[in-house]
């Protein structure tokens, strides 16, 4: 099976999830009066690699909102699933529910099948991060087919802030594609 991939400098695809208040947005709008939005997607309650990555998440948020970038973590889960694991989740930036599978072939994620039903009783997306910026194009693109290979926050944290100072002009990078 071959998988449909984003490209830096695309648009970023029309896809809405729900808020745990059961609110619908629209990923890669910006919020807050923030022009770049982070997408953090995270495979579910069942992964506790997600679990640290997500609390460790809410430890550079602000760093990233100083830097105009707002913050949103979403999966595959159910409203059940995500109000369960709330319980050992300490995040205060919005997490969403109920990302489809069709949603997840249109960014372009790795999806997986549980190993069993007491994993999830879903197919499910590997992590990825999205950061799309004021334009609604795709800025910073990171997909992974496993919960190992992630982003080092504080290091995505310190590129993130130097890509947005303007004095750095820094443009989409990886745009050339053959």
């Amino acid at each position: 099976m071959s998988t449909q991939k984003l490209h830096p400098g695309d648009t970023f695809p029309q896809v809405k999830v729900t808020l745990i208040d059961d609110s619908e947005i629209n990923l890669g709008k910006s919020e807050n009066g923030l022009p770049w939005q982070a997408i953090f997607v995270y495979r579910g309650k069942h992964c506790p690699i997600c679990t640290s990555f997500l609390n460790e998440l809410e430890e550079v948020k602000s760093a990233l909102a100083d830097a105009g970038i707002g913050v949103i973590a979403v999966s595959g889960d159910s409203k059940a699933q995500l109000e369960e694991h709330m319980a050992s989740l300490n995040v205060s930036y919005p997490i969403a529910y109920g990302l489809t599978e069709e949603s997840m072939q249109d960014l372009g994620l790795y999806i997986s099948k549980p190993r069993f039903a007491k994993e999830t009783d879903h197919n499910f997306s590997e992590p990825g991060l999205f950061v799309v910026n004021e334009h609604g194009k795709l800025h910073v693109i990171d997909i992974a087919n496993n919960p190992v290979s992630r982003p080092n926050l504080k290091t995505l944290v310190g590129g993130l802030t130097w890509i947005r100072d303007p004095k750095n002009d820094y443009p989409i990078r990886g745009t050339l594609n053959y």
